[in-house]
């Protein structure tokens, strides 16, 4: 529970709080209320009763839409504008451009070159006027400032504003409606402006809500000022790629350090791991930064003993290509695509041996490669690795065991093999 809470800090909680309920009214007509499912896996895991708030079913695919629709909602009342200006790794790239055709107005969006095809496709499918600039949002940002100079079209910021804040706090309001008592929202960070605007709310509606962020440990912008006063001199790419940001917001982490009662760091293996889960178990899809809460609750990072728990899913506009790859990978890890390697003799009928052993233990083989020129091995044998697909360890184990009989030495991947001088 926070407390003391005074100056200039105070006033900016007050006003997004005061724009948050005007921002419902505002938005009802253009976006979803998206759902708020309890998620049975998660619960038994954490000892808790977690609920997953799925805003990956929000128009464009993420949260950022709310933030973007209210500050253009806002810029037309004080103004006429014709056009605006962002910069956006894709998630408010997109927001923006839905916005600014909902109200017949022109978008120009700064995405960095590393932002995901699928990304900058469905940006363009908006309307927008996508440009590609730097590796990442800070890049992209400069050359936004350029543009806005260029065409005297103002500039929606993806964080640091108070219209934007209050737009992504929509959520929380959603949140407690349906939930009053709940113990804990985890909500990923970035830039700050959903957990700034999500711990407004929640502190104002009920005071004893933890409002905790969830950083990727490779870009941990955010934790690094709160909890070290410090801004990082340079970030490392992230499954998360949507909250990879060097610069924090000054309006979001002020909020946050009065509001947030703690900044949780995850792993690559730990987002890698929540995509892959709530894609199996909870039939959800997902981006890095939308796994982002449900990675710290598979990582234990959290106590949430008893507690009722909402993990925000900001997002699901991941590149296909790289949700392939998470599939791979953590099936691989789980043992159930895995590679065996071996030596054979490089004669007709010798592979087929082999196979016939792998049909027999239920492997599906996936694809097969040979080498005929490794210097280690004589001229009349070539190595052979086989990707398999596995339905649990122990038929691996059979199989391998059963090769051997026969005379064949396969190992699984990352083992040495042992070689017959033949």
């Amino acid at each position: 529970m926070v407390v003391n809470i005074t100056g200039n800090v105070k006033d900016l909680i007050d006003e997004v709080y005061r724009r948050s309920i005007n921002a419902r009214s505002v938005l009802r007509k253009h976006i979803h209320k998206t759902p708020l499912v309890s998620n049975r896996t998660l619960s038994i895991l954490s000892g808790g009763e977690v609920y997953l708030k799925l805003e990956n079913m929000q128009k464009t695919g993420a949260f950022k839409v709310r933030g973007a629709l209210y500050k253009i909602h806002r810029l037309l009342l004080a103004q006429n504008i014709k056009g605006v200006v962002a910069a956006s790794s894709g998630n408010h790239a997109q927001g923006v451009a839905y916005a600014a055709r909902c109200y017949g107005i022109e978008s120009y969006i700064v995405m960095p070159r590393t932002a995901s095809a699928t990304k900058i496709n469905a940006t363009k499918s908006y309307g927008a006027k996508v440009v590609l600039y730097g590796e990442y949002y800070d890049e992209a940002y400069e050359k936004a400032m350029m543009i806005k100079e260029e065409k005297g079209y103002p500039f929606i910021h993806p964080y640091d504003d108070l219209d934007v804040i209050a737009g992504q706090a929509t959520i929380a309001h959603e949140i407690l409606e349906e939930l009053p008592s709940v113990d804990y929202i985890l909500a990923p960070i970035g830039g700050g402006g959903l957990l700034a605007g999500i711990a407004v709310v929640a502190k104002k509606r009920n005071s004893r809500t933890k409002v905790i962020g969830i950083e990727p440990r490779n870009a941990p912008s955010m934790y690094s000022l709160i909890k070290h006063q410090k801004r990082l001199v340079e970030v490392k790419p992230s499954i998360a790629d949507a909250v990879v940001v060097k610069n924090p917001g000054k309006i979001t982490s002020e909020i946050i350090r009065e509001l947030a009662d703690d900044i949780i760091l995850v792993d690559e293996d730990d987002i890698s791991h929540a995509i892959a889960f709530l894609l199996e178990r909870a039939k959800i899809v997902v981006e890095g930064a939308g796994a982002l809460p449900v990675a710290a609750i598979l990582s234990g990072s959290l106590n949430l003993e008893n507690a009722r728990v909402v993990a925000v899913v900001s997002g699901g506009n991941i590149d296909p290509i790289l949700l392939s790859r998470i599939i791979v990978h953590e099936a691989s890890r789980d043992g159930r695509v895995l590679s065996i390697i071996g030596e054979v003799y490089d004669k007709p009928g010798e592979l087929k041996k082999v196979i016939e052993v792998l049909a027999r233990h239920g492997l599906n083989i996936v694809d097969i490669r040979h080498d005929r020129w490794d210097p280690n091995i004589l001229p009349n044998r070539a190595i052979v690795e086989i990707v398999l697909e596995a339905k649990d360890k122990e038929s691996i184990g059979r199989a391998l065991s059963e090769l051997g009989s026969r005379g064949y030495v396969f190992h699984t991947r990352g083992d040495s093999i042992s070689r017959e001088n033949e």
